[in-house]
């Protein structure tokens, strides 16, 4: 059992766990997940490891509360349990000072991003970040990745805060300028942004790196769930990734899977409403 150190909302539907893993604290790398299962039968969901405090043999997971899984695990209160929590997973991220970096994160992508910057960081480059969301209420980690980064953009497409427009805005505009021009590209969010990322530096072959989000059911490559075509090579992100080169992605056949379960995954929420419904008049 893994105790809920705390739980705090960062935006809709978006929260911060702290939990008590100190195994896991100490091994994890950058850009590497855990498998979480909240109780027994319950489904198992990989989050990205955000942070960790190997001192304080913690690990910091940023849930977005979609599904009915999702749900239930942000509903959990501090000094609450989670079941199960196995890791870390996945290959860590390939660290180096290429010089000029742009990280780029869309959405919830930048819980995600967070740890790569941070590393990035450590690692001397020069860091030009750029976070994007729906409006401000949806931009996470800013006044973290702030310090961490040589310049720091941030974009909503309501232009409530930052910049106006989509994170490939600002992008463009670097790319454009010779001065700026980045040895590497860092992207994680939807898909239809990372395939934009990809699609901007494929010209001057700039090397970018996404971090794929497929679905994964028991993070060890056993089930092929997570399979995503690179290149002319079959992976399994759960083993092989999470990341890889932007530029050899699938970026369709990775959509259509994502889209799999959707009406599954409505029907699975709508019952949850029902059972919580019916929770609710029982106590009454």
């Amino acid at each position: 059992m893994f105790e809920i150190i705390s739980n705090d909302i960062l935006a809709e539907n978006l929260h911060k766990l702290v939990v008590s893993a100190p195994r896991i604290a100490r091994a994890r790398k950058a850009g590497q997940f855990v498998m979480v299962r909240l109780a027994e039968g319950e489904e198992r969901i990989p989050l990205t490891i955000g942070d960790a405090d190997a001192a304080a043999g913690t690990i910091s997971l940023f849930i977005q509360a979609i599904g009915a899984s999702t749900r239930r695990i942000v509903d959990t209160p501090a000094g609450g349990f989670i079941r199960d929590v196995a890791g870390p997973l996945g290959k860590e991220t390939h660290i180096a000072n290429w010089g000029r970096v742009v990280c780029v994160g869309g959405g919830v992508g930048t819980a995600v991003l967070f740890p790569l910057v941070k590393a990035l960081a450590e690692a001397g480059n020069q860091i030009t970040t750029i976070i994007g969301g729906r409006s401000s209420r949806y931009i996470i980690l800013a006044d973290e990745l702030t310090p961490l980064s040589e310049t720091f953009l941030v974009t909503t497409e309501d232009g409530s805060l930052g910049y106006k427009g989509f994170v490939t805005g600002p992008l463009s505009e670097i790319l454009a300028d010779p001065e700026r021009i980045p040895q590497a590209v860092f992207a994680v969010g939807p898909v239809p942004m990372m395939r934009a990322v990809a699609e901007m530096t494929r010209p001057q072959g700039i090397e970018t790196i996404v971090s794929l989000n497929p679905i994964m059911i028991d993070g060890t490559g056993m089930c092929g769930g997570c399979r995503v075509q690179i290149g002319t090579e079959t992976k399994f992100a759960c083993v092989d990734g999470p990341e890889f080169d932007a530029h050899l992605v699938d970026f369709d056949g990775l959509g259509d899977r994502l889209t799999s379960y959707r009406q599954n995954e409505a029907e699975a929420v709508r019952h949850a409403a029902e059972d919580c419904k019916l929770a609710k008049e029982a106590a009454l």
